[in-house]
């Protein structure tokens, strides 16, 4: 993932589910985990249904076998582009150096969802 938010410069997910798992640069003791997403009024299409939607996070020890549900929760694209979500039971009282982004949803696009 890069800090690129232009339209169409996203990671695509094959689907209308897909998941993610993103190395931290450090054990991170996390609180908070922020989506990001276009603007229906900057989308190329007009449409943001391929934003997710249900979302949930774990947290992922170093070889990845342990698993840690840390949240889950629902971007909506009528509210603003970027939306930050609290962790259940944040702080945790361990770090993690991975997390997985699983989206179980997205708004309506059956080819694709964008990750910004």
């Amino acid at each position: 993932l890069q800090p690129d938010v232009s339209p169409g410069n996203c990671w695509p997910l094959q689907g209308h589910q897909g998941q993610v798992v993103i190395r931290l640069p450090a054990q991170v003791h996390l609180t908070a985990v922020t989506v990001q997403h276009i603007a229906k009024e900057v989308s190329p299409s007009g449409t943001v249904i391929s934003a997710p939607r249900d979302v949930a996070v774990f947290g992922m020890d170093a070889d990845g076998e342990e698993k840690t549900l840390l949240g889950t929760f629902v971007y909506n694209v009528a509210k603003e582009a970027i939306q930050t979500f609290p962790l259940k039971n944040a702080p945790l009282p361990r770090a993690f150096s991975y997390i997985k982004l699983l989206v179980k949803s997205n708004w309506g696009n059956p080819a694709y969802t964008c990750i910004y």
